[in-house]
């Protein structure tokens, strides 16, 4: 199999750099296409200087690269954008935004406040979580950071927890809502600072009852830092052997460990990586079951597992262009 030509729509933002970054890495895929609406007919260096050394195009429009032929294409836009896009017949799409992550349509007035202007085409989209629903089709729905770590922690334990003592909390870092600016991406509201947004109202709780097959509650947290997550997922066990459980769906996964008993997981090991760290606790004064999952957001949450799941939509290696290695300080 040659190299496969690829393109990357919304290549200016943080998901479309780092997607960027691991097809730079990747031995088989070529990047054929740049592109990005603000920065159409600069060099790449003009986004990062040390892509100057790389052999790439120079930036087109977003509807120029839908229109290279590329047979992988990232969609890395708003969930708004991605929703409108008039796709190729033929190629692998891997859509990184929300816009096609949930199957019912009338969901996405609810929960992301705009009617889904094409509800016939959401079954044409996969939900892929690569370890746990690898794609099935052309059409690639990749799964939010927030639910790729609550699905991760919580996923492998339906059927042995009771489904209403499910709790998510879990704690991002700034780059998860995007380059776009806002009052609460500013650096005098993020530092020193924590805080809960949405409360009980974020798009990704039903991304996860999506999979997991019942409602969750789920209340997202913002850090004053640029890049990790960390979820914990509180549930009453219904079952002995949680432990086990987590180890057997994981034991082939190259990206997602299963730490030792009484080892936490960290934000700090898992930044700038595309794995996934899970530990399962019990709660000495309640007995309830604690499972923590640590990614990072535009790693694990984003990028990394839209590329993982590119590589198994088209039959590659699933690890190529991950980043998976490393002793961090």
């Amino acid at each position: 199999m040659g190299m496969v030509t690829t393109a990357i729509i919304g290549c200016a933002g943080y998901t479309g750099q780092e997607t960027l970054d691991r097809v730079l890495a990747h031995p088989g895929l070529k990047a054929v296409a740049l592109g990005s609406n603000s920065q159409a007919g600069k060099p790449p260096w003009a986004l990062d200087p040390s892509l100057a050394g790389h052999d790439l195009p120079s930036f087109v429009t977003n509807d120029q690269a839908l229109a290279s032929g590329a047979e992988l294409i990232f969609l890395c836009l708003g969930h708004d954008e991605s929703v409108a896009v008039d796709l190729p017949a033929d190629a692998v799409v891997v859509d990184l935004s929300g816009g096609h992550r949930l199957q019912d349509a009338s969901l996405y007035e609810q929960w992301y406040g705009w009617k889904h202007p094409h509800p016939e085409r959401l079954s044409n989209w996969a939900y892929s979580v690569p370890e746990l629903q690898p794609p099935t089709g052309r059409l690639v729905s990749n799964p939010g950071c927030y639910a790729s770590a609550a699905i991760y922690a919580l996923a492998p334990l339906v059927g042995a927890i009771d489904p209403a003592s499910v709790v998510i909390d879990a704690k991002s870092g700034m780059t998860g809502a995007g380059k776009s600016l806002k009052a609460s991406s500013h650096a005098g509201f993020v530092l020193d600072n924590c805080s809960a947004y949405k409360v009980g109202s974020h798009q990704h709780a039903p991304e996860i009852g999506q999979l997991v097959g019942f409602p969750v509650c789920f209340v997202p947290h913002l850090l004053p830092i640029r890049r990790g997550l960390l979820a914990t997922v509180y549930a009453r066990a219904t079952e002995s052997g949680l432990r086990e459980r987590l180890e057997q769906a994981y034991a082939a996964a190259p990206a997602v460990r299963v730490l030792p008993a009484g080892v936490n997981p960290e934000l700090a090991r898992v930044q700038h990586t595309d794995m996934a760290e899970i530990a399962l606790f019990e709660d000495r004064a309640t007995g309830r079951t604690i499972v923590c999952c640590a990614i990072d957001n535009l790693g694990k949450g984003a990028a990394g597992n839209a590329i993982q799941n590119a590589n198994l939509a088209l039959g590659l290696e699933q690890t190529l262009g991950l980043r998976l290695t490393g002793v961090t300080v």
